[in-house]
């Protein structure tokens, strides 16, 4: 296991550790709730597709905290030159990174040949993946599962990264699940599918000089540091949202910095100039706080601190006292 005492004279990547998209999930105000636990941190947005970007609110979609760096963008596409567009413009809007989503099993998304589905045409996502590098200086890295439906695991794998590497990208996010994208519901294929972690080890065995990010079912620290010895980096996904004081050791365990001393409850007191500003710009109270509702996640009382939260955050009228109420019920020093 990696020397913790090493790490502080080391220049660490952010793919060590990053967090995933997550549709409906990490938008930005959650993005900035992350923040305040876990500085080094990668975050990735939601996935926005090409059409909603090209067509669509620009500003709705690619707006961001300046604090959420470091930060990738996720686009969902299949067509080179819109996918090189899209990637301008994440350039031109200050992302740290472009990410492409071959991951993604919605049946909405496969309709418009977008996610998983693209895990059957390796060529085409080395088609697109050399369009956005193109037309963009920011790293372009690619999201994707271990395989999908009747693919042979380990030599489809392979394949696919092999070709897509070949076309100048180095970093791939492997979700080491299959996706069957008939017969699973998407929630269905984040859980039913076996993790297969000995299939992303293999990868970056075979290929040591391409960086091969985990994820898929960590939910810990001490498991990510297992898996740095066979990896470049881990990537979690709804232990974060769930149960997101896991990220107060992160920083630590992970980049080698001081322990990080702060408890729940700072952090939400921390939030709370960000929900009032985000309250006078209109935003409605209810967009603020469901990202909290995992914040004391096994705490005493913390299920009434998330009622009062339920019940009352999503009024039309609802203020920042609602919150304030919600944290007096805690009635306990959080740790």
């Amino acid at each position: 296991m990696t020397d913790q005492n090493n790490l502080q004279n080391q220049i660490l990547p952010p793919h060590r550790f990053s967090i995933a998209p997550m549709m409906d999930w990490s938008d930005k105000h959650c993005r900035y709730l992350w923040r305040l636990i876990t500085k080094r941190s990668l975050l990735y947005t939601e996935m926005v597709t090409t059409g909603a970007l090209i067509h669509g609110d620009q500003q709705r979609f690619l707006d961001y905290n300046a604090e959420e760096h470091p930060l990738a963008l996720q686009l969902g596409g299949s067509d080179p030159a819109a996918l090189a567009e899209c990637a301008r413009m994440a350039e031109d809007w200050g992302y740290d990174e472009v990410n492409l989503n071959c991951g993604c099993p919605s049946d909405r998304v496969q309709s418009g040949k977008i996610g998983a589905i693209l895990m059957a045409e390796p060529e085409l996502v080395a088609r697109c993946v050399e369009a956005m590098r193109q037309s963009c200086n920011i790293p372009v890295t690619v999201k994707h599962r271990i395989g999908i439906d009747a693919q042979e695991d380990y030599a489809d794998l392979h394949r696919f990264v092999t070709c897509v590497a070949d076309a100048g990208c180095d970093t791939f996010i492997v979700h080491a699940r299959k996706a069957w994208l008939k017969g699973l519901s998407p929630k269905e294929n984040r859980e039913v599918p076996p993790l297969r972690y000995e299939l992303v080890y293999q990868l970056k065995q075979a290929l040591p000089a391409l960086n091969i990010v985990i994820n898929g079912g960590i939910k810990d620290s001490d498991k990510c540091l297992e898996m740095l010895d066979h990896v470049d980096g881990v990537m979690i996904g709804r232990e974060a949202y769930q149960n997101p004081y896991f990220l107060n050791e992160v920083d630590s365990k992970i980049f080698g910095e001081a322990p990080s001393s702060k408890t729940r409850m700072d952090i939400a007191h921390a939030f709370l100039p960000y929900c009032q500003q985000q309250l006078d710009k209109g935003t409605r109270l209810h967009h603020l706080t469901r990202h909290m509702l995992g914040l004391f996640h096994g705490q005493p009382r913390a299920r009434l601190f998330r009622q009062h939260i339920s019940m009352n955050a999503n009024q039309a009228d609802a203020d920042i006292t609602v919150l304030e109420e919600a944290l007096a019920l805690l009635n306990f020093t959080a740790s």
